[in-house]
């Protein structure tokens, strides 16, 4: 679709799985930000609770006015308005993308639900373009 990961875990074998499939490594969160075009999109896919806490925390330490995280997992809505606005008073903006679909969503397709201030939506509408799963038919 056009679209340059750079990819991130703490797993690094994780890390060398995406970037046989065309990703930029990175072996830290510095390494990510150093191989990010500005404004940098972070799109944090981790369990709710603690990992996403921590990493968006840590994002957050370095990330600069314009940038934009996307939690890409299921997080408590309350959560994310406490986050968006945090980010906020560093000019960062936050994007909640919950997704459903269940164990049948990567064959029948997802859905992926996106909050966040129009502006920063539509700049980032082609990235959701590409992951979308489109109609096609349920078996």
């Amino acid at each position: 679709a056009g679209h340059e990961v750079v990819a991130y875990d703490r797993s690094a074998e994780a890390v060398q799985s995406l970037a046989k499939d065309g990703a930029e490594p990175a072996n830290s969160l510095e390494d990510v930000r150093g191989k990010l075009d500005s404004p940098a999109i972070w799109w944090v896919m981790l369990p709710a609770g603690g990992p996403t806490e921590d990493t968006i925390a840590a994002i957050g330490e370095g990330a600069k006015d314009g940038d934009i995280v996307i939690d890409g997992g299921n997080t408590f809505y309350k959560d994310d308005i406490r986050r968006s606005k945090l980010l906020a008073e560093k000019g960062v903006h936050y994007v909640d993308v919950g997704t459903s679909g269940g164990v049948w969503g990567l064959e029948r397709g997802y859905c992926m639900m996106i909050g966040g201030d129009v502006d920063t939506v539509n700049l980032l509408d082609p990235i959701f373009d590409a992951l979308a799963p489109g109609l096609g038919t349920i078996p």
